[in-house]
């Protein structure tokens, strides 16, 4: 089959489009998805680069084009350990299930499925396991791809593969944080990086849950996510204290972080929640603990998600509830060339990969 292979750290140059790789087959508890669509998510660049290596300082797009180089360690994987190669990646996966493995109904063949991201452990002893499709196991920059049959949800949608391909990871993790962080009506809810994947989907969600929501996103983006529904955006430039006021918010929802960090806890009310799942801007910042606990706020970090989570989402989906927003596709071939526009983010939404048609 056609599929995109990481054999190492580094840059773009690491990804090898290859026309040889053997079609995986569906073990016992398994289904095989024909890949009919994946979007490209900062993970993707994250885990390419080795981003995720403690030994690493800058943010996602200082390390984009040539990676870390000799600083990445041996947790240089999404789950803190040592990745390994090659790897198919890719996180967001939308298809039709072709074939299933010993254990699972024949008649989930043909339907139209999202495979979950953030994936159940292996080991069930382990509740804070971490498998990562496209991470710890073979992702979607592929014609195929084989899943356990617990983590391919099945969906009734008329939407394209392209569309629903902009949701598993992006608009999961949205959620995910709105449930760690109990995001309820009558909430005042700030989202920075409001224009990508995660950020304006947390818009959408927010606003289903009854919550007033603000986005912060460079200027120039602000009419094209007037569809969104935030209920007002402020430029990512913007000194936040001034714009909205000390003690201003309820929660932040943070995919950002670097230097703006600390006006992030200065708008929060006393006892306002901060919940994190991304550091574009730089993971390492300036904490003052005083600020923390002085003033009672809790601060979340949100990687792992209940199954809820991700059914949730597809309920979400299938009612029209949250509506997918693709910036542009492109075919799979020329995924160094999405990479490199997703790290300009001069978009607004999500740019989503389409492999080749079967010969």
């Amino acid at each position: 089959m056609h599929a995109v292979v990481l054999t190492g750290f580094g840059g773009p140059e690491r990804l090898e489009l290859r026309d040889d790789v053997p079609v995986p087959q569906p073990g016992p508890g398994e289904v095989l998805v024909r890949v009919g669509a994946a979007g490209v998510n900062n993970t993707d660049i994250n885990t390419r680069t080795g981003w995720y290596s403690k030994a690493v300082r800058g943010g996602t797009e200082d390390g984009a084009t040539s990676g870390w180089g000799a600083v990445v360690a041996d947790d240089g994987g999404w789950a803190g350990g040592a990745l390994e190669f090659p790897r198919i990646q890719g996180a967001d996966a939308a298809g039709t299930i072709e074939a299933v493995g010993v254990g699972v109904d024949a008649g989930r063949i043909g339907e139209r499925v999202l495979v979950r991201t953030m994936q159940a452990p292996f080991d069930p002893d382990d509740p804070a396991g971490c498998v990562t499709l496209g991470s710890e196991i073979d992702g979607a920059f592929a014609q195929w791809c084989a899943v356990r049959s617990s983590e391919a949800f099945a969906i009734e949608s008329d939407l394209t593969d392209v569309e629903l391909a902009s949701f598993p990871c992006a608009c999961s993790t949205a959620e995910n944080l709105l449930h760690r962080a109990g995001v309820a009506e009558g909430d005042r809810v700030l989202v920075t990086g409001a224009s990508g994947g995660v950020g304006s989907a947390a818009i959408q969600l927010a606003r289903r849950r009854g919550a007033e929501v603000i986005g912060v996103a460079a200027a120039a983006k602000h009419a094209a996510m007037a569809p969104l529904g935030a209920d007002r955006l402020v430029d990512r430039g913007a000194d936040l204290l001034v714009e909205l006021g000390r003690g201003s918010v309820d929660v932040v929802i943070d995919l950002v972080a670097g230097p703006t960090f600390p006006a992030l806890l200065d708008v929060l009310v006393r006892a306002g929640r901060y919940a994190t799942s991304g550091a574009i801007a730089g993971p390492i910042v300036d904490l003052d603990v005083r600020t923390l606990y002085l003033r009672d706020l809790t601060l979340l970090g949100a990687t792992v998600q209940p199954r809820q989570v991700f059914e949730d989402l597809v309920g979400h989906i299938e009612r029209g509830e949250v509506r997918p927003l693709v910036a542009a596709t492109y075919p799979l071939a020329r995924i160094a060339e999405a990479q490199e526009r997703f790290v300009a983010k001069d978009v607004v939404g999500k740019l989503v990969l389409v492999p080749p048609p079967l010969d």
